[in-house]
């Protein structure tokens, strides 16, 4: 390799060495409770993405409406096992079951039965699933996985019978309850306001980590004569 710019190329190597060197920093585990860099900054941010995911106070006045109103549809599991277990969730939350094989005949109050699934997710939110486990006798996880299936396959059967009103909660329900609930379960929820300063930072140093790297390579390049300018053109006399 021929150095045609020897400042610039020290320059490059500097700045390439300084990259690395942080580098190897964010992969070494001194943030904090053994985590390295990247473990830290994705810790944060799974904080403050589940402190911004909570919709069930505003979610469980929209089901003011369904109260009273009542469903009937019926639901296919894939074992008679599976079935049995969801079968016993509903009959919890005050609705009538019937089970064939597979499937579940199941009647009910919408208002009812989904405060029921919303009262789980915001107990799994706050990271008390234990609650859930006594209640219904088997892993919380497991709990709120069968609310997931139940409401997406109950939603998809009115949407066959164009009932979009009752379709439309019980997604809303998935959406904004089970799902926020299920994903960060045990994880805390922090509010953005309070990590602005370290949210801050981590994106700032993000970039600024960025542009270093694309610098290194700038004055590199430049050393070995490497440029994206053009070539002067020699005129002709």
């Amino acid at each position: 390799m021929i150095i045609k710019d020897k400042k610039h190329f020290s320059i490059g190597l500097i700045l390439t060495a300084g990259f690395i060197g942080v580098f190897l920093l964010i992969l070494s585990p001194v943030f904090g409770d053994g985590k390295n860099g990247l473990e830290y900054s994705d810790d944060i941010f799974n904080k403050l993405s589940k402190g911004s995911s909570y919709f069930i106070p505003k979610l469980s006045k929209t089901l003011e409406p369904f109260t009273g109103k009542n469903f009937y549809v019926t639901v296919k599991y894939q074992t008679p096992e599976d079935a049995q277990r969801v079968a016993q969730l509903f009959i919890t939350a005050g609705a009538n079951v019937e089970q064939k094989g597979d499937s579940l005949t199941i009647q009910g109050d919408i208002g009812k039965i989904l405060n029921i699934i919303i009262r789980d997710s915001d107990l799994m939110y706050k990271n008390k699933g234990e609650e859930i486990k006594n209640i219904y006798g088997y892993d919380e996880k497991k709990v709120l996985k069968d609310w997931w299936l139940s409401l997406n396959q109950i939603s998809k059967t009115f949407k066959t019978n164009k009932l979009f009103e009752e379709s439309k909660i019980f997604d809303e329900v998935n959406k904004k309850a089970v799902e926020p609930a299920y994903n960060f379960y045990k994880i805390e929820a922090v509010k953005v306001s309070e990590k602005a300063l370290i949210m801050t930072l981590l994106l700032a140093g993000y970039v600024i980590y960025t542009i270093w790297w694309g610098y290194s390579m700038y004055y590199l390049f430049e050393g070995i004569g490497l440029t994206a300018k053009k070539p002067k053109v020699k005129k002709e006399i």
